[in-house]
Parts: C-alpha cells; sequence; structure tokens
C-alpha cells in the first residue's frame, strides 16, 4: 500500500500541474488530530476547478492516482439522485487498498463550501491565495453538547413512541420492519441519551465519532456488552430481547440526565413498557 505521504504528494503534484485546478483542501478524519491514524482512512479531497465539463468528459485522467479496483460517481446515478448539486465526485478503491473520496468544486463556490464546512478541513493549495485567514481543522462541531430540557423531551419522546412500531411489527411477524425501526431511530435516540451522560461526567469538549464508534471508551464493560447485546436481532425471540434491553439501558441513562439537569422523565415510560410486555405475552 502506498503510504500517506506518497498519496498527498501525488493529490496535490497532480494539481499543480493543471491550471484548471486552483484550490486543492483536505477533509474527513485525515485532518483530525484525535482520530487514529489507519490504512482504511479514506483521503477526502476537494478540487475547486474553473472547467468541470473538462474533468467529467473522460475518466482517463484519474489513471494517474494508481490502477482502480473500483469506482463509484455518485452524481451519475439514476438510482440514487444526486445531493452535491453543482458538485460532482469519484469514489475509488485502488488495488493497494488506499480508497479516495475526490470532489470536484466550481471554483466560484468556494465560499459555499466554507460556509457549510464542518470545521475538519485543510488548505493543501491555493495558488490564487483565495483563503485569506488560516485555517484550522477541528471536530468542535461534533462535540457531545449538553442538551436542552426541549432536546432531552424530544429524545425521551422518539424513543419511547418509535418502540410502539417495533413492538407492532414483532405483533405483525413483520421482524424486517421491526429490526429496521429499532436499529435506524430507537437505538441511535438510546446512544444519544448515552452520550449526554458521558458529557456531563467527562465534560463538552470531545467527540464520540462517527456513529458513536467510540464510546465503548467511555462506557462500564457490563453496560458496553448489554449495548451491544442488543444488536443479536436475528430471530423474534432475539429482537424482543434486544428491544426490552434497549428499555432498560434508556431508562437507566435518561434518569441520570435527568437528575443531574434538573429535567422531568416522562411518565410514559411505564406506560409504554406495560404495553410491549403484554403485547409480548399475548404472542
Amino acid at each position: 500500500m502506498r503510504s500517506e505521504r506518497e498519496m498527498m504528494s501525488l493529490f496535490v503534484e497532480f494539481a499543480k500541474s493543471n491550471e484548471r485546478i486552483r484550490l486543492v483542501t483536505l477533509e474527513g478524519s485525515r485532518t483530525n488530530k484525535n482520530i487514529p491514524r489507519d490504512s482504511f482512512q479514506d483521503y477526502d479531497i476537494s478540487f475547486f476547478v474553473t472547467d468541470m465539463n473538462a474533468f467529467k468528459e473522460n475518466d482517463q485522467w484519474l489513471d494517474c492516482f494508481g490502477k482502480r479496483m473500483m469506482m463509484q460517481k455518485p452524481e451519475d446515478m439514476e438510482l440514487f439522485p444526486p445531493e452535491l448539486g453543482n458538485w460532482f465526485s469519484y469514489i475509488i478503491l485502488f488495488e493497494d487498498g488506499n480508497k479516495l473520496d475526490l470532489t470536484l468544486i466550481p471554483i466560484d463556490e468556494v465560499e459555499n463550501y466554507f460556509s457549510i464546512s464542518d470545521g475538519l478541513v485543510e488548505v493543501l493549495l491555493d495558488k490564487d491565495e483565495i483563503i485569506k485567514s488560516e485555517i484550522h481543522a477541528n471536530d468542535e462541531k461534533y462535540w457531545i453538547k449538553e442538551p436542552t430540557a426541549r432536546e432531552f423531551d424530544d429524545c425521551c419522546n422518539e424513543f419511547w413512541m418509535v418502540s410502539t412500531y417495533v413492538v407492532k411489527g414483532l405483533a405483525r411477524q413483520e421482524i424486517l420492519f421491526a429490526i429496521d425501526h429499532l436499529n435506524e431511530i430507537a437505538r441511535p435516540n438510546l446512544l444519544r441519551m448515552m452520550s449526554w451522560k458521558i458529557g456531563l461526567e467527562q465534560g463538552y469538549s470531545f467527540s464520540l465519532g462517527k456513529n458513536y464508534k467510540f464510546i465503548n471508551q467511555y462506557l462500564c464493560k457490563e453496560d458496553w456488552e448489554t449495548l451491544l447485546s442488543t444488536y443479536s436481532v436475528n430471530s423474534y425471540k432475539s429482537t424482543w430481547q434486544a428491544l426490552f434491553t434497549c428499555y432498560e439501558l434508556f431508562r437507566k441513562y435518561a434518569k441520570f440526565v435527568a437528575g443531574e439537569l434538573g429535567y422531568t422523565y416522562p411518565h410514559y415510560d411505564e406506560a409504554i413498557t406495560k404495553y410491549t410486555r403484554e403485547i409480548y405475552q399475548s404472542y
């Protein structure tokens, strides 16, 4: 596998030699000093260009970055509608295992780019000195934030309401419906609540990473193993158990957060739990 130094040099030198590329930035985890380096990190690169069509008309210019195992062009797909407006991206996995997420951006959209940036940006090349102030990459946008009373209540409301959809799916023998609501909505709100407790205990000056991937570093062994058990949903029995376990964890963490912040924990927990057990026992 080519090294980070080799890859970064490749991108910058290509940009230097191409007059249509005026600005190059690096985004994502490789700009984040708080993320451990590994070989699976993508190279999230943006080229700000004067002529988009010159690059889009064929893909041969990408060959200089290495032999491709696979490439995806999201803005050129029919099944999945494009979401980047005038931007155009290439997601490339090279044969040596390196992965590149390359985005072409019209040069006149520099201001828009920085206005929607998540803060994890590093300028690699600026031929025209467009960037007037120094840029320092930071992940502050992703730090845990103390919830307001309304946010706390909304999280509780969403968790307990969506749990009834999981119950309905299991009762109807529609396990995929149930699993989807558990995985995509209910558990993410459990993780959100757990992150708030961690923030209260550890401070609000760090991120738990995308998809809460570092949360295990801040949970006791018992709660971590209990949380992991809720991902075992390969049968009706295991999905019911995962749901009840999520109830227990959510209740534990939400009551802690409520107590520390002086918020009111919702009374409908008891009613929804009773409702769930009655449905469970009847099927």
